[in-house]
């Protein structure tokens, strides 16, 4: 079994990924206790599946984050081969480390604490822990579809009901995983109970985005942020809120501040002990962010983590 090995650079614990996952609704993500994290999900080139299965070492250095070792198989046509090459090899690698943020070096993201109280907060609350990402742009753009004006629950329902009928099934370390459809086989799905047509549509109009290109998450990064959110709002059902989702937690860009997501604006004015007007200051908040920079998307991501676990806490976190 193909396998590789992924040295975070900065603090890393697959643990505290393994519990956001557990509390992120779109994953749907079932824990077995064993300290392994196990993923199915399809290749960045939405043609084939890989199964892959994670586990991290102990690091024999204090403060250091051990290795993070993943075995993976990949799955074309329903059958399971090994990695046809270096190319197929490095984009397994490529994707499963942008997955859990580890393409980003994080030696200086503990160094905003000193200048900050609120993200020394968040960062002693939530060790080790950064953005867990969509498998995908493909996979995010999806979720925003299906989730629009539904409940977050209701949306997660039908997003493992697609994978289950008509994704690949795979076997990760012990267990059946089923990974989202594959952008071909989501064309050729026609009726999706609890979805709209509209809804359908769109759907296959993403599918045919990610097969011809639109939705590569290096190309995404690779541009000024301002320039790949207007490219991701051009294609069918996708506004500013879902072009960020995509862009931030699809593509792993790790320093984008969201303009349109208000519950990290309300996280945050929380948090900083604002007035009650601030959320509703985008620019305000936008220059508190500037001090984060370059994880912006990073500290957004521990300021939810954070109103969620306490959302009754009292106003300052610092």
């Amino acid at each position: 079994m193909p396998a590789v090995s992924l040295t975070p650079k900065g603090p890393f614990s697959l643990a505290a990924s393994t519990r956001f996952l557990e509390c992120f609704t779109p994953a749907s993500y079932d824990h077995a206790p064993d300290g392994v994290l196990r993923l199915a999900f399809p290749t960045d080139d939405g043609r084939s599946v890989i199964g892959c299965a994670l586990r991290q070492k102990e690091s024999a250095a204090p403060g250091a984050a051990g290795t993070v070792h993943a075995e993976y198989t990949l799955h074309t046509d329903g059958n399971a081969r090994p990695a046809a090459g270096a190319t197929a090899a490095e984009a397994a690698r490529t994707q499963i480390a942008r997955i859990l943020s580890l393409d980003i070096d994080a030696g200086d993201f503990s160094g905003l604490a000193a200048a900050d109280p609120v993200v020394a907060g968040l960062q002693a609350e939530f060790p080790g822990l950064r953005p867990v990402l969509f498998y995908s742009p493909y996979e995010a753009a999806a979720w925003t579809i299906i989730g629009n004006r539904i409940r977050k629950t209701q949306a997660a329902h039908i997003k493992a009901r697609l994978a289950q009928e008509h994704g690949q099934a795979v076997d990760v370390a012990g267990r059946q995983l089923h990974a989202f459809p594959v952008p071909a086989q989501l064309r050729r799905i026609n009726n999706i109970p609890g979805l709209t047509d509209v809804k359908t549509e769109r759907l296959h109009a993403l599918a045919d985005a990610a097969l011809d290109g639109r939705l590569d998450a290096a190309e995404l990064r690779d541009q000024p942020a301002e320039f790949a959110l207007t490219d991701l709002r051009e294609l069918s059902g996708i506004g500013p809120f879902s072009a960020e989702l995509i862009l931030i937690r699809g593509a792993g860009h790790p320093d984008v501040f969201p303009r349109s997501e208000p519950r990290v604006h309300q996280a945050m004015a929380a948090a900083y002990g604002l007035d009650a007007t601030a959320a509703d200051d985008t620019s305000r908040l936008a220059a508190i962010a500037d001090a984060w920079r370059p994880y912006r998307s990073w500290v957004a991501l521990l300021l939810r983590a954070h109103a969620q676990d306490r959302p009754a806490a009292p106003r300052g976190i610092g």
